[in-house]
């Protein structure tokens, strides 16, 4: 028999403590002792955001909430979601996504997806870009302009 994990009260090992980005998480697949499969179960207070506002390649995600009602931004605007409520985020520009906790109590929500051994994430707000390679060692994080030419330095 696999092990059992209770998104509603399950405990959390992991915490963020930048301002404005506080959240506890817990990689859910890890602890059910799986090797394919993955996602992350996050709890976010109330006036914090779940990571910038940002886009991914290499990463197509899906999320559920598990409680709570976090605020759901996305190139279409923004959105209050609901305990139950799943949401898909494609790869790219589209897929752009954030939640933020405008009310007055925790949300969770369980985030899964796949992940390439290339991984590249864009942040609109900051102007940014994470280039991530683990097999290779490569994790940058780089200004998304001013742009270079091809041949730049050849």
């Amino acid at each position: 028999m696999s092990d059992v994990y209770n998104l509603l009260d399950g405990g959390l090992d992991a915490e963020e403590e930048k301002p404005g980005y506080r959240h506890v998480r817990t990689r859910v697949g890890e602890r059910l002792g799986a090797e394919l499969l993955g996602g992350t179960l996050y709890e976010t207070p109330p006036g914090e955001k779940l990571w910038p506002y940002h886009w991914e390649l290499g990463c197509e995600e899906f999320l559920i909430v598990v409680s709570g009602s976090p605020t759901l931004r996305t190139p279409e605007g923004e959105r209050v979601l609901a305990p139950g409520d799943l949401v898909a985020f494609p790869e790219g520009q589209d897929g752009a996504h954030q939640l933020r906790n405008d009310s007055n109590e925790p949300f969770r929500v369980l985030i899964a997806s796949t992940k390439s051994d290339l991984y590249v994430a864009g942040y609109p707000d900051s102007g940014k870009i994470l280039i991530d390679a683990p097999a290779l060692g490569i994790r940058k994080m780089l200004r998304d302009s001013p742009e270079l030419d091809y041949w730049e330095g050849e």
